[in-house]
């Protein structure tokens, strides 16, 4: 594809030969000539020098290069972009394969890809444009909108809500029961049911592993357009607002509310009862146990404000430099009240 093509798909103004023949999309480390990359972190400008791509996708304030630039306000979308027109994702034939099993009072719409060894229960509703990879089970009541894809191992369980393009990767488990559990007067557990559902609205995509489960009695909620990752717990009756970030290993006690454009990063882990506010970020390997303002950052275990974490990270690492001047403020100290009592 010429670079003047991309730059029109992009929308983004060019500085170099538009006539340069792209064949792929590349990291600016690894990138070869023929290929376009991206850089969009300060810290890898120097990397702008050295590049072997032939193009770059730059922001607009970003250095001067020597080979061909397009200028992009948002350089990593462009390049996500950019993928898209060198990389189509394969393409599933409508078709359901022999092995799989398909209840009689299931309603698929059309153009549906139902895979080898596929489970779907009573009652079930999917819309226009399904793919159920292999080995994907969808237990009864289940209502699902159009474009779902689902890949092998995933399993939606009973009368939960799924939104439209929602994608679900290996292995995820939406409406496993909530951990709930009353201690009789023997001290043994018993299980309390959990009939809630989980409710996915649209845009929504859950990757591999992760679980969500379902409320007691009230539904556990996940809003449009958030993103959650690998190895994701969240626990019943939570909601996660829109467009919020749940980043891999990431534990949400049951009944936490998360607001809209949250950013929760890796291995980050909230208790239960409490609100997360719009726009709030915890930064990796947090833990927080109470209610976290709006906009805020919080770090550390228990979390607390970013800033007054970072603080305190500098001065725990000079710990013990503190103990030995203390040490030897206390020995300076009982010498002057040795030498006063002598005095005396």
């Amino acid at each position: 594809m010429k670079l003047g093509e991309i730059a029109e798909r992009l929308g983004c103004p060019l500085e170099g030969d538009p006539a340069i023949e792209i064949s792929d999309v590349a990291g600016i480390e690894e990138a070869q000539p023929g290929q376009i990359t991206f850089l969009d972190n300060r810290k890898y400008y120097p990397l702008a020098k050295t590049t072997r791509a032939s193009a770059i996708l730059i922001a607009p304030d970003g250095p001067s290069v020597t080979i061909a630039a397009l200028r992009s306000s948002n350089p990593y979308l462009d390049f996500a972009r950019a993928l898209e027109l060198f990389h189509k994702p394969p393409r599933y034939a409508p078709n359901v394969h022999s092995t799989a099993i398909v209840s009689s009072s299931a309603k698929i719409g059309d153009r549906a890809h139902i895979g080898p060894y596929c489970f779907i229960g009573e009652d079930v509703e999917i819309g226009n444009n399904a793919v159920l990879h292999s080995f994907v089970t969808i237990y009864r009541g289940a209502k699902i909108g159009d474009d779902f894809f689902a890949h092998s191992h995933c399993a939606v369980r009973e009368d939960c809500r799924i939104g439209n393009r929602v994608l679900l990767q290996n292995g995820v488990v939406v409406g496993s029961d909530g951990f709930g559990f009353a201690r009789d007067a023997h001290g043994r557990w018993h299980k309390i049911l959990q009939v809630g559902r989980v409710v996915i609205e649209d845009d929504v995509e859950i990757q591999a592993h992760s679980a969500v489960d379902r409320g007691a009695v009230s539904d556990t909620r996940i809003g449009r357009g958030t993103k959650i990752d690998n190895l994701v717990q969240v626990g019943h009756a939570c909601t996660v607002g829109d467009d919020t970030i749940l980043c891999g290993q990431v534990g949400l006690a049951g009944t936490t509310h998360i607001g809209k454009n949250c950013i929760l990063a890796g291995q980050s882990a909230s208790a239960g009862h409490l609100t997360i506010h719009d726009g709030a970020i915890l930064t990796a390997q947090s833990a927080v146990n109470s209610d976290i303002p709006a906009g805020a950052v919080y770090s550390g275990s228990p979390g607390f404000d970013n800033k007054d974490w970072r603080k305190s990270v500098a001065v725990f690492n000079r710990l013990p430099d503190l103990q030995r001047e203390v040490r030897q403020l206390r020995e300076e100290i009982a010498e002057l009240r040795d030498k006063s009592g002598d005095s005396a």
